[in-house]
């Protein structure tokens, strides 16, 4: 900047009579800052003009999973469909596939199968019929959860309820037939 800077501002405020009065700024020191404020931001317009990547256009992509469609470059599209078997994946379903192959122990072709089988059940039916199709997965838990249970409560399994299971406990039949023959033999 200024090579006279801390001159000026030193000189800026001086003391006459227990006073402070306030200097003017020379007009060469205004010129000399202004022309060196404007040679750095001329410099600094000249390094960003010649590191500034080109700017690539950008397309509407459409997901090959859910159908949403999001605005991408082609170079961000090439990488995704690298890494994702040559299909188009979302951001949303890109996070699943990858969930998915965590789960599965790295398979990513099982898991993208995976989840584009159930992102083409549920645009089918899911999309027209949500309360149907909210019917049909409490179904399906509870079909899950009746196997896990049934496996567990089996009275030929000797090795007795898992962890956390419910154990199974005598049946109250026997008492309750007992009180109804009592009480038909006390009337």
């Amino acid at each position: 900047m200024a090579p006279n800077r801390e001159k000026n501002i030193v000189s800026s405020h001086s003391q006459t009579n227990g006073t402070v009065h306030k200097s003017r700024l020379s007009m060469e020191g205004l010129q000399r800052t202004i022309s060196d404020i404007s040679f750095e931001l001329s410099k600094e317009a000249i390094d960003q003009n010649a590191t500034l990547p080109p700017i690539s256009e950008v397309e509407d992509a459409k997901c090959e999973c859910c159908g949403m469609s999001e605005e991408c470059t082609p170079e961000y599209i090439s990488q995704v469909r690298d890494k994702f078997l040559g299909k188009l994946v979302c951001g949303l379903c890109a996070e699943a596939i990858n969930e998915e192959t965590e789960k599965n122990g790295g398979k990513r072709e099982e898991a993208l199968n995976e989840h584009m089988s159930a992102c083409v059940r549920f645009n089918r039916f899911g999309r027209t019929h949500p309360v149907l199709y909210q019917a049909e997965a409490m179904r399906e838990i509870l079909k899950k959860s009746s196997r896990i249970r049934a496996k567990s409560m089996s009275p030929r399994d000797k090795t007795g309820p898992k962890k956390g299971g419910i154990a199974r406990s005598s049946s109250c039949i026997p008492a309750i037939t007992k009180e109804i023959t009592d009480q038909t033999m006390v009337n």
